[in-house]
């Protein structure tokens, strides 16, 4: 957070703060969902699962996906354990995941 004085003497806060990130490419997509293993990270917010059900509903309409697998993050407000993505990468080719507010 930075502050400024203004000229009679007043501080101002800025909130916004600056982000440092550097930019990460995207995952490379898949051309299709046949034969894949689907994983769904549920990231326990309250209307995640619900947005999260429906889309795999949606993606696999055709019933093309071999398997889906759920998961849960300890709390939506931290990141997932190491131990969970590792998890989630060895048993998955794709993985989706929402914030549900």
């Amino acid at each position: 957070m930075s502050k400024m004085t203004l000229p009679d003497g007043q501080i101002v806060y800025d909130p916004r703060g600056k982000v440092e990130a550097e930019p990460k490419p995207l995952a490379p997509r898949v051309a299709s969902l046949a034969g894949l293993r689907l994983g769904v990270l549920d990231n326990t917010k309250w209307n995640g699962g619900k947005l999260l059900a429906k889309t795999v509903d949606l993606l696999n309409a055709d019933q093309v996906i071999k398997e889906v697998h759920f998961y849960k993050k300890e709390s939506f407000s931290r990141s997932a354990a190491p131990e969970l993505i590792e998890k989630i990468a060895r048993e998955n080719d794709v993985v989706i995941t929402a914030i549900g507010d």
